[in-house]
């Protein structure tokens, strides 16, 4: 090694005892997680924060990270970030936003990820379109010595995410209410003066964005643990219930969440549901999920809604879908990804009860998933006028 080249103060060890080393951002120490890349070149703040990731190690493609900085308004999650740590190709950027209050780095730091870059990330991604998202260590050491055959040993023997309830660790513990519009420049979330409806948000590692979006429609949004029981979300006396996005395996959370679901079916709400709560709806009706090579994850992905033939441009994030060929009979398969035709959505045919993959609140396309939310407002309107 030259004498001048920076120290190596960052290393990616796969399950597999692959290395691959760089220099690390950040937090220090060690964390394992599962391995995905993302195809997003704006709001890492907002993926980072999206409890969605968590036990996951994000590979970001697009190679300038951090040239926005950091902020408490972008925050998706109330609580502690739940990615374990960040890839990037260059390092990190310099923030130049008049929105940013922090770099990415010192927001890193406060908020314990690990980061690591100067890792070729085309390599990496391809490798895990070839096979598959691996589990793997993510370490930061600023003296750069590590035991490799220990971090060897780490990777190799983590389960991976594979029949985890994770909802569980980044649902609320207590339930609470907001009232408030989507972010309006430049004071940010208006208050809801006089909500037309009340909504149960059933939180399985809900985004914050996703309770501001149920308020652009009129909602007073009643956040609740994602183990709720059916007696806790009737007395909120609610016209509608949105089951949010998650972490971790839908199977495994499927086992309390889906029998709840299944009731709250029965009393003929209007029910909406999102990423993880779309395969839980899913599950409640009868399907069963599968695990995905590579997973959909990033905000340029075209799903198709095959009734009206539109494509949308959406944000994704999943590693797990809904197997379209389980679908029973009453259940109605609405969008799927243009990519590799997975299941994107599905309704339960004449009811008030549908669910779509991916994050109509990230707004990508920016407008094009909007509709998602209006379509619920339109069904719990309908439902209230019923004798």
């Amino acid at each position: 090694m030259p004498h001048d080249a920076p120290r190596l103060t960052g290393v990616l060890v796969l399950a597999d005892g692959s290395a691959l080393w760089g220099q690390g951002c950040g937090a220090t120490g060690e964390a394992l997680g599962e391995v995905c890349f993302n195809t997003a070149m704006t709001g890492y703040q907002e993926i980072l924060t999206d409890p969605s990731y968590a036990a996951q190690i994000l590979a970001f493609t697009f190679p300038h990270i951090g040239n926005t900085g950091a902020n408490a308004a972008d925050a998706e999650s109330l609580g502690p970030v739940a990615a374990r740590g960040l890839v990037l190709r260059a390092p990190l950027s310099a923030p130049s936003n008049w929105r940013s209050e922090l770099s990415l780095d010192a927001w890193l730091k406060r908020e314990r990820v690990i980061g690591l870059s100067g890792i070729d990330t085309r390599a990496l991604t391809r490798a895990i379109r070839t096979r598959g998202m691996p589990n793997a260590l993510i370490a930061h050491a600023p003296d750069g010595e590590f035991d490799l055959e220990r971090l060897r040993a780490l990777a190799k023997d983590w389960g991976g995410l594979e029949g985890q309830d994770l909802a569980k660790t980044v649902s609320t513990r207590q339930a609470y209410t907001l009232a408030e519009g989507r972010y309006a420049w430049p004071d940010g979330p208006a208050p809801i003066q006089a909500p037309r409806f009340d909504v149960v948000l059933l939180d399985y590692g809900t985004k914050r964005n996703i309770a501001r979006c149920l308020g652009e429609i009129g909602a007073r949004v009643h956040v609740l643990p994602a183990d709720s029981s059916l007696e806790a979300i009737v007395a909120r006396k609610p016209h509608g219930i949105v089951l949010s996005n998650g972490p971790g395996d839908p199977a495994a959370t499927g086992r309390y969440a889906a029998p709840l679901i299944a009731k709250l079916i029965g009393l003929g709400l209007p029910i909406l549901g999102i990423c993880l709560g779309h395969q839980m709806l899913g599950l409640a009706l009868g399907a069963r999920t599968i695990k995905m090579r590579q997973g959909h994850h990033g905000a340029n992905h075209p799903v198709k809604d095959l009734a009206s033939g539109k494509v949308e441009i959406v944000s994704m994030n999943h590693g797990f879908a809904i197997d379209a060929a389980s679908l029973p009979p009453e259940v109605e398969e609405t969008h799927i990804s243009l990519f590799d035709g997975s299941n994107c959505g599905l309704r339960l045919k004449g009811r008030p009860v549908f669910s779509v993959q991916y994050h109509p609140e990230a707004s990508p396309g920016p407008q094009d998933s909007q509709y998602v939310f209006s379509q619920f407002a339109a069904e719990m309107a309908a439902h209230r006028r019923q004798p």
